[in-house]
């Protein structure tokens, strides 16, 4: 298949698309709202576990204020997290959000009021009873307030950005500032001065989530919009609409879980990739000590790890327009847990933190392709309860397996060993690494053999495609309806577009630009261009746009893309009409669309009298040139006979497409066949296209099946 090319969006830098995101008001506003919030909670559990251990007078508790300030913060992830999806599937999610931003700040508030230690953790708790239901809305209403579901991942990446980065850095800077504010300015003296500074930290984090809220409730009333990106293939009606029951909605959930192979194996890596992930928490420290590197080399790991999860966010979106985000997020657990292994078996520092910097770059890559998929292919209607299940098995499982690991390296006794010269502690570190890498890759084979919609396409080619340095698309379809006449191959896209919607994947119907948009229409007129050349760049012109604002987007997002007379038959027209050389053209047309090419051109064929009239002479030669340009490239066309009712051309090019759609390309074509092939020498011909593809496929080929004329005889 054709690469995107310098004009599609594998090659737009990230901070371009960053930009047109956060270009769309609602979403922005939104960005500052995240923003606010987390810095309230980085700033919450700062100067809560400060704020306990002032509060606690006896020694032993007061070493374990923080683990209590941890553990209450994240009991409810716990507990309620399926609640907060069914939440956001049943109600007004913007409603969510503002009772739970006024409820956050008013525990806040009664914290510094009462200021007793058993209340401090009570109201942490309920504080973050509400952000677990705060969540799930947020992140179900993000799709729907950008202008197209591919954004869903250039989103994600700013919402991590703004939630690990800039909020990290803020608050800690915020609850610094503070602390060295009284001690420049003295603004509180006595001895419990460190108290009312404490407090006044608590009242400046509920005062965010105050605001926050008045935010949420005046500024962003599309946080309450639905389905906005909705597809006619919608397998789950809204909660609302069937006045579905909490016990009803939960147990929907799981249904839809277990029926949809790609959240069902995401679900299925996700727990292994935050078992692992857990495993590697518990053992930092002591595995820092086994290469007897002390404090600088724990650090120094951290460190290493924390950039890998930046990098492999940041790396996400262009890997994804070379490999599926199905596939791409089985491959990286798999990757992961190999690293693990290297990490577990590693003698030496130096190779440890590069094997933990490329364990932090599958991690980011997985984490961010997970909330992708989420935001991109689950409706809309159970979207938060997906989402709240993501966010729970990710506490639950980190929270339980940093918990066992330190039980599980007790079990091994510390045994000193020298390796080719270099003295390792080879402690019950080692083997929990290692059995963290090998359950992650476990999962992440069955996760990919879930999630991949191309099985029968080598994962190998896959690979070397993303090595390439043009690598061809991986995700969208591109379909081309060409013929002389605007009014056949409107029709017929029409009707192939409809079948084609009753298969797995999205599918967008575009109209020719150059013929079907009052746009182009207007652009002549006002300018009152009479020249074929200056048609031809307005024609260029628009159909840039067109590919940039509509097609290329969706072929990123995985979607089949019908297009009527994309290049061929305007090629061919113009050629014709103002005998332009076609080479000159194709160049402009190159240049408007970033070399996309469809990557199946279907050719309506139809026959003219002998001795045509002048009004059919110009079609007779531009059909004339189209069938050079398929022989020209005859492993990207089929070849429909055009002749007879619009039901019976519909029934051959229902037949050559679905010739198409085999082997590699079988996940594409709709469930069940619309026509079945006739016994006729046609059938023969089709099947012997079917027999050469998957031939071809065996042999690694990326050419699409050649199929000769079709037609009924």
């Amino acid at each position: 298949m054709p690469g995107t090319g310098p004009g599609g969006s594998g090659g737009t830098s990230t901070i371009h698309r960053a930009r047109r995101v956060l270009a769309i008001k609602p979403f922005r506003r939104l960005w500052g709202v995240t923003y606010l919030c987390s810095v309230a909670d980085w700033l919450n559990l700062l100067n809560l576990t400060s704020l306990s251990t002032k509060l606690l007078d006896n020694y032993s508790a007061q070493n374990y204020a923080f683990v209590g300030v941890v553990v209450t913060a994240l009991l409810p992830g716990l507990l309620f997290a399926p609640i907060g999806g069914l939440l956001a599937d049943r109600f007004d999610r913007r409603k969510i959000m503002v009772v739970c931003d006024l409820l956050r700040c008013g525990f806040l508030l009664s914290i510094a009021v009462v200021g007793a230690p058993w209340w401090l953790f009570v109201a942490n708790f309920l504080v973050g009873c509400c952000s677990i239901m705060w969540i799930p809305s947020k992140d179900a209403a993000v799709p729907n307030l950008l202008r197209r579901p591919e954004q869903v991942e250039t989103a994600n990446q700013l919402g991590m950005v703004m939630t690990y980065g800039l909020a990290v850095i803020t608050a800690a800077g915020a609850n610094a500032l503070i602390q060295g504010a009284n001690s420049t300015f003295h603004l509180f003296q006595g001895p419990g001065v460190d108290l009312y500074i404490a407090k006044v930290v608590v009242v400046i984090t509920g005062l965010l989530y105050l605001i926050s809220g008045i935010l949420v409730a005046t500024r962003i009333p599309e946080l309450s919009l639905r389905d906005v990106h909705s597809t006619p293939q919608q397998k789950v009606k809204r909660a609302d609409e069937e006045k579905f029951g909490f016990g009803a909605m939960m147990r929907d959930g799981l249904k839809f879980v277990r029926s949809t192979p790609i959240v069902r194996g995401l679900l299925i890596g996700a727990f292994g990739a935050f078992a692992a992930g857990g495993a590697v928490i518990g053992a930092a420290k002591p595995y820092s000590s086994s290469l007897l590197g002390g404090d600088a080399a724990f650090n120094l790991l951290m460190l290493a790890v924390f950039l890998g999860l930046a990098i492999g966010m940041a790396l996400a979106p262009k890997l994804a327009h070379r490999l599926p985000h199905d596939r791409l997020f089985g491959i990286s657990i798999v990757l992961a847990g190999l690293a693990l292994g290297v990490v577990a078996l590693s003698p030496h520092l130096a190779i440890s933190v590069g094997a933990v910097a490329f364990v932090g770059i599958c991690a980011g890559t997985a984490f961010l392709t997970g909330v992708t998929i989420i935001g991109s292919r689950v409706e809309d209607a159970i979207r938060g309860r997906i989402n709240a299940i993501y966010q729970a098995m990710l506490k639950i499982v980190l929270f339980g397996a940093t918990v066992v690991t330190p039980v599980l390296i007790g079990l091994v006794r510390q045994r000193n060993v020298d390796l080719f010269g270099t003295p390792i502690i080879v402690d019950g570190t080692r083997p929990v690494i290692l059995g963290g890498g090998l359950l992650a890759v476990l999962l992440g084979i069955i996760a990919y053999r879930q999630m991949d919609e191309r099985r029968t396409e080598k994962i190998f080619s896959d690979l070397r495609n993303a090595l390439r340095r043009n690598p061809r698309r991986v995700n969208g379809f591109l379909i081309a309806i060409e013929g002389t006449t605007a009014v056949n191959t409107a029709e017929q896209a029409a009707r192939l577009a409809r079948w084609l919607s009753t298969g797995t994947r999205p599918v967008l119907l575009s109209a020719d630009p150059a013929l079907g948009e009052q746009r182009f229409r207007t652009l002549v007129s006002d300018a009152a261009l009479t020249g074929v050349r200056a048609q031809a760049l307005v024609a260029a012109a628009v159909r840039a746009e067109l590919v940039e604002r509509e097609i290329q987007p969706a072929l990123d997002a995985g979607s089949v893309v019908v297009m009527e007379r994309f290049v061929d038959s305007p090629l061919a027209s113009l050629s014709a009409a103002g005998e332009l050389d076609r080479d000159e053209l194709e160049g402009l047309v190159d240049w408007a669309t970033g070399r996309l090419r469809p990557d199946l051109t279907v050719l309506l064929d139809s026959e003219h009298p002998e001795d045509p009239q002048p009004p059919l002479r110009e079609q007779l030669w531009v059909q004339k040139l189209l069938a050079e340009m398929a022989a020209a490239d005859p492993d990207r066309y089929v070849v429909v006979d055009a002749e007879g009712s619009d039901g019976e051309v519909e029934d051959r090019v229902r037949s050559a497409v679905q010739s198409v759609f085999v082997g590699s390309l079988a996940a594409l074509a709709p469930a069940e066949p619309a026509v079945e092939q006739p016994a006729n020498a046609a059938a023969a011909d089709v099947a012997e296209a079917v027999a050469a593809e998957a031939e071809a496929a065996q042999n690694g080929a990326d050419a699409l099946p050649v199929v000769s004329k079709v037609e009924d005889r």
